[in-house]
């Protein structure tokens, strides 16, 4: 039992992080909220079972999503609510239905606390919609069902998940209805009152959801998602085509509504006779499906010439080259359909920057250096201040041996803003170590070092510490971390390593270490436990240390680190001094 109480707990810490980070809940709160949380979590997994505790933690829930809410107002911010509000919704659901497991009489007890729920939280759609999948599925009943979803849509007259689910509802419902029938006529028995209009059983009133949510909702994302509700449902056949027959003829403008309709064509099967058997065949069946589509999104790009479209119809040559085939035919008609199409959406200029990128990957990968370069120096003059298009125009430039490598690294840093040519600065030393001299590399990050201020310095500063060593040794990387020192900011690692490299050489001194750690501790002493402790490890252990200064570095640890850190160096230190670390 401990165990599962353990991992419900750990399931909240997430959104319970993320109350304490937006600051809607101190870290004092939080922990009584994970006391109470456990304590609620025992009484509903204990052997005898009550439904009151049941219905304890569902109003302690409640209770918290309605102080979270107050809680937003007052500082108005509304943003993590998916992660936190839904969470908590999802948990409240769970909890009824391990209540109506154990207790079928309760349903009307817990009908009555999501009444309560939604009378605080009205205006939360999914709260609305938990409670009408409620009724449906756990009460049997479509009509209490169907008034919540009414009364949902007064209060949120304009929001597409409540509609999707109160369709599908209806779906559903229709389809409950044709099976009971089904089965009464199977065994021959008297219908009774069952005799619901054909209408009903065809899903007519999801069509009436259908054509109200239309024309309250606009826009092909919509449709074609209650298209594929609707879809689900065999016998929905003429409603999914009325759905379809809309899509095309209300949102012709929309580059989505094409986009499906072009990929449907892989849906439509060859007839009986025409099944292919062989590996062959199904390759050249799968290879006229798509050929199919491509059909229909050359005619989209000519309706329609815009970016938007030419990267749904670039996105699904990419999906079809990507996916697996033993076929080296399908595999060459997708890559040379897949370079067509950027090839011509490149010669519109509707290419977006992360397809040029694509396009370039994908030259690179056959080897097309030529092409690479072309299409790489069109998107730097289009994306002048893309650091993304400057990096793949050196990758190019870099793969094909150009002797005008170190030029372009100079042109890209005319064109970029100085904060974003980090990567750009470690790609010119890396490429810089395996081509050129010691000596160019080195003039390389004394550049970058100069140019890259900040937080981006610290990368720098690591990478040029590491490089020193791997090509000079510890000289080297001793002379280096001497002309850095003063130049903040810095991360623990630049002192670590240092403190690594000394520990590397045969006559590792004590000296150097104490000089190492000093620097580190100016840096960084208030926050980090481990450098102090590790520091008296040094001492405690080095044969040139001294333990009489263990003293010391522990009350100078104790007057800089705060809070947390202060406690976690203490335990720290205790577990040492009792021979556990």
């Amino acid at each position: 039992m401990a165990e599962i109480i353990q991992e419900r707990i750990e399931d909240r810490i997430p959104e319970l992080e993320q109350l304490e980070r937006i600051g809607l809940f101190s870290h004092a709160e939080i922990k009584a909220i994970i006391k109470k949380a456990s304590d609620l979590e025992y009484k509903i997994q204990r052997r005898a079972l009550f439904k009151e505790d049941f219905i304890n933690y569902v109003q302690y829930e409640i209770n918290l999503l309605e102080l979270i809410q107050r809680r937003r107002r007052r500082i108005k911010y509304s943003f993590k609510k998916d992660e936190i509000e839904h969470s908590i919704v999802r948990r409240v659901q769970g909890v009824f239905r391990r209540a109506s497991a154990k207790w079928k009489a309760t349903k009307a007890q817990l009908s009555k606390v999501f009444s309560t729920m939604l009378a605080i939280h009205s205006n939360k759609p999914a709260l609305w919609i938990m409670a009408a999948k409620w009724e449906m599925e756990d009460r049997l009943s479509s009509e209490s069902a169907r008034q919540l979803f009414l009364r949902a849509l007064r209060f949120h007259p304009e929001c597409p998940k409540l509609y999707q689910e109160y369709f599908r509802m209806e779906l559903m419902h229709a389809e409950k209805l044709r099976k009971e029938k089904e089965e009464f006529e199977k065994a021959d028995m008297d219908m009774g009152d069952f005799d619901h209009p054909e209408e009903i059983l065809k899903g007519e009133l999801a069509r009436i959801i259908y054509k109200n949510s239309i024309s309250k909702i606009k826009g092909a994302e919509f449709h074609v998602s209650l298209l594929s509700v609707a879809q689900l449902f065999d016998f929905a056949k003429d409603l999914q085509k009325e759905i379809y027959d809309d899509l095309q003829a209300l949102h012709t403008d929309d580059p989505l509504t094409w986009d499906y309709v072009a990929r449907r064509e892989l849906e439509i099967e060859s007839q009986p006779e025409e099944q292919p058997s062989t590996k062959q065949a199904k390759a050249a069946e799968a290879c006229r499906r798509e050929e199919r589509c491509c059909a229909v999104y050359e005619e989209a790009v000519k309706t329609l010439p815009t970016e938007a479209m030419w990267k749904c119809y670039i996105n699904f040559c990419l999906e079809r080259f990507s996916k697996k085939t033993s076929s080296e035919f399908l595999r060459r008609k997708r890559l040379e359909r897949t370079m067509i199409t950027f090839r011509k959406a490149h010669e519109l200029r509707l290419l977006s920057e992360f397809h040029y990128t694509q396009w370039i990957e994908l030259l690179l990968r056959h080897d097309l250096f030529a092409e690479a370069l072309e299409v790489a120096e069109t998107g730097t003059e289009l994306f002048k201040d893309s650091v993304t298009m400057w990096q793949k125009k050196l990758q190019v430039l870099i793969e094909s041996k150009s002797p005008d490598v170190d030029k372009s690294f100079e042109e890209a840093f005319v064109h970029l803003k100085p904060q974003v040519c980090l990567p750009l600065w470690i790609s010119w030393a890396e490429w810089s170590e395996g081509a050129k001299s010691q000596e160019d590399t080195e003039a390389i990050f004394k550049k970058a070092i100069l140019a890259v201020t900040g937080a981006n310095s610290v990368t720098l500063k690591d990478k040029y510490l590491d490089w020193a060593y791997r090509s000079g040794g510890y000289r080297k990387a001793r002379a280096v971390f001497k002309s850095l020192q003063e130049i903040r900011p810095f991360s623990v690692e630049f002192f670590r390593k240092m403190i690594q490299f000394e520990k590397e050489q045969e006559s590792c001194k004590m000296l150097n270490l104490r000089e190492y750690y000093e620097r580190a501790l100016r840096e960084f002493g208030s926050v980090d436990s481990d450098l102090w402790m590790d520091y008296i490890k040094e001492e405690l252990n080095h044969p040139l240390g001294r333990p009489e200064n263990c003293g010391q570095i522990y009350w100078r640890a104790m007057k800089m680190l705060q809070g947390e850190s202060a406690e976690a160096f203490v335990a720290k230190h205790a577990m040492h001094q009792a021979g556990h670390q």
